[in-house]
């Protein structure tokens, strides 16, 4: 599962999600309310707060559909920086 880090950064780019609501690996970004702005603003705070950079290849509606598969990326992309 992921970290806190991630689990702040998502809540706060997902507008229509309850502050005490689990979130859970199949929870849909879109549905609440992950649009194509609030990806980019997701992906440059991920970037950030965790000092890598995301390839072409995961920009894409797949790799922000679900908490699960962001986070999946977001491991990706780290096990390459080490």
């Amino acid at each position: 599962m992921w970290d806190s880090k991630f689990e702040e950064l998502l809540r706060r780019h997902l507008p229509f999600f309850s502050t005490t609501e689990p979130i859970a690996e199949d929870t849909s970004l879109r549905d609440y309310g992950l649009d194509s702005l609030a990806m980019v603003e997701l992906l440059t705070d991920l970037e950030a707060t965790y000092d890598i950079r995301f390839g072409a290849e995961a920009l894409t509606p797949e790799t922000f559909a679900t908490a699960g598969t962001l986070w999946k990326s977001l491991e990706e992309s780290l096990q390459s920086v080490d």
